[in-house]
């Protein structure tokens, strides 16, 4: 028990003002696992040069990653996965509220064509005209 405490307290020390894992690390890993699965396929039908492409991007991936790990250089780390986690939370946001606009059958949804904004309106009511409230843009449309 004692050595196990002892090599649990160096490793700490040693991480100490390091950046460790954080999520930028977790995606990149699934990064890293994904190409090893895709890598199989392309090893068991003996395409050797393809094989070699796949080795060295997944080796310089993996270099990525503990550089990442073991950087001391906090700020720019913890930009680099503020980044991450706000392009991430936008492909999630996008894929719930997609999910949740082809669950709803209550309501149509319509994308203004000046603005982007998604406009809600409800179903089975014929033609009619949608008023976007950002840009205020008239448009008919049937739902």
């Amino acid at each position: 028990m004692d050595v196990l405490y002892r090599i649990r307290s160096a490793a700490g020390r040693f991480m100490f003002g390091r950046n460790g894992v954080d999520a930028l690390n977790r995606a990149l890993l699934w990064g890293y696992a994904l190409l090893w699965i895709i890598r199989l396929p392309v090893l068991a039908a003996r395409w050797t040069l393809l094989g070699h492409v796949f080795d060295v991007g997944m080796n310089l991936l993996a270099i990525y990653i503990l550089f990442r790990i073991f950087s001391a250089n906090l700020p720019r780390r913890q930009a680099e996965n503020q980044w991450w986690l706000v392009r991430w939370e936008g492909i999630v946001c996008r894929v719930s509220g997609t999910k949740a606009r082809l669950m709803d059958r209550e309501h149509r949804y319509f994308t203004c064509k000046e603005c982007g904004t998604i406009c809600r309106v409800p179903a089975k009511k014929g033609k009619i005209v949608i008023t976007c409230p950002q840009c205020g843009t008239k448009r008919q449309a049937k739902t």
